[in-house]
């Protein structure tokens, strides 16, 4: 059996973030042991995966990133576009597998940091501390006995909430022979897209080059799409809305995901010495999906804690404030009472740009909040947050489930009228 201070269960963004600040130990500061479990390669181990982030100056994954940026455009239904400068903030671009590389030559080089390949199957509190139980891929137990557990594994089921939605998305990473990327400015959000009678829809261009880019489809809705739906979205994307010819540029590779939206609480603490970190310990913003920079402020605090000698329950994510207006939100965009591609549309071209992603980042201060407030169509917002107290908490479905029928979509067009009823 392994002992440690600490086990860190999962090695996604929170779990390899956790272990990195604690393998990073200044002179003088207190030593705290952990084991990192992962595990091993197959159906367990996520697919590499794109973060994206912003932050003011530099940051410690700036030496993995794919690419950053300074400008943001924003498309409405109708062609019209909002661009704007973010700084002093960057947009930032981190590809999973570069981040693992990244943390894994700061491990190896630590002393304090151990890892397993292994797949956890359970956590067992017992005096002291807690047992992870894990099985090595030739199918021998391990076990990781520490006085503290930091848990990522994603959750076996969603926690209820009032309103759930799903943010899926499916992208290619496109090589075109020709320039035709502008690589300064990032489509944060394009919604020349079809939207569908329920939810709503954008595409988005991360150029990593003139001729090189990730373009995604994405929508929030209450089911994902089959796959041959995502692939008809993208080239309608690329061939009608971006005037790419299909012939004219490769796709070198894909990925896809399911961000579950939800206004439900997440425990952060399942034992006396077991937690859960990042998306399972709710860092992922409900009305965004915007995960990452949550997962270093969660996994910033727990360090400085164990390094202080403190108890290192993780701290809220967001602020209760963040949270409740994110369950308005949600509450709005599912009820169809807002007109998902206007309001944020209307947000990026009535607030300041570096204000915007404050707030979205649940870092703006109450005034900021209140004026933000006022840019949006308030009565179906107001209406949204009085029926909230009255609203039954639900088992949420999980990512993945079976979709019904799909409504024929709207075709691309002007917005459609926010509903005040």
């Amino acid at each position: 059996m392994l002992e440690a201070d600490v086990a860190v269960v999962g090695a996604g963004a929170a779990g390899l973030s956790l272990a990195h600040r604690l393998a990073r130990r200044a002179p003088g500061e207190r030593r705290v042991t952990v084991v990192l479990v992962e595990a091993p390669p197959g159906p367990l181990r996520p697919p590499p995966r794109t973060w994206c982030y912003w932050e003011a100056g530099p940051g410690p994954a700036d030496a993995a990133l794919t690419a950053s940026w300074r400008r943001l455009r924003v498309h409405g239904p109708d062609g019209t576009a909002v661009e704007c400068d973010i700084d002093p903030l960057r947009y930032k671009m981190l590809r999973s597998d570069d981040y693992e590389c990244l943390v894994a030559r700061d491990l190896e080089r630590s002393p304090d940091v151990r890892r397993l390949e292994a797949a956890a199957e359970s956590v067992e509190a017992v005096d002291g501390g807690a047992v992870v139980h894990a099985r090595t891929a030739e199918g021998r137990p391990r076990q990781v006995r520490a006085r503290w557990v930091f848990d990522s594994r994603p959750p076996a089921r969603l926690p209820a909430g009032r309103t759930t939605l799903l943010q899926h998305f499916h992208g290619w990473f496109v090589h075109h022979d020709r320039p035709v990327f502008d690589p300064d400015v990032v489509d944060l959000m394009d919604f020349r897209t079809p939207q569908p009678a329920h939810g709503l829809s954008f595409a988005y261009v991360l150029p990593t080059g003139t001729g090189r880019a990730l373009v995604e489809y994405t929508e929030f809705s209450a089911a994902v799409l089959d796959a041959p739906a995502y692939e008809k979205a993208l080239r309608h994307y690329t061939g009608e809305v971006l005037r790419l010819r299909e012939r004219d540029f490769a796709i070198t590779a894909t990925e896809t995901g399911v961000i579950p939206m939800t206004d439900a609480p997440f425990a952060r603490r399942t034992g006396p010495g077991v937690f859960r970190i990042g998306a399972a310990g709710g860092a992922t913003r409900p009305s965004t999906g915007y995960t990452f920079a949550a997962v270093q402020r969660q996994t910033r605090a727990v360090a400085a804690a164990l390094r202080a000698g403190r108890h290192p329950l993780p701290p809220p994510a967001h602020s209760a404030r963040s949270r409740a207006m994110d369950a308005v939100l949600l509450r709005a965009l599912d009820s169809g009472r807002v007109d998902g591609a206007a309001f944020f549309t209307r947000l990026f071209a009535r607030v300041p740009p570096a204000r915007l992603l404050r707030f979205l980042d649940g870092r703006t201060r109450l005034h900021e909040d209140l004026s933000i407030g006022l840019r949006t169509p308030v009565l179906p917002m107001l209406r949204s947050a009085a029926e909230l107290p009255f609203l039954p908490r639900r088992p949420a479905p999980l990512p993945g489930a079976p979709r019904p029928p799909r409504p024929a979509p709207h075709t691309a067009g002007p917005p459609r009228s926010e509903r005040n009823g």
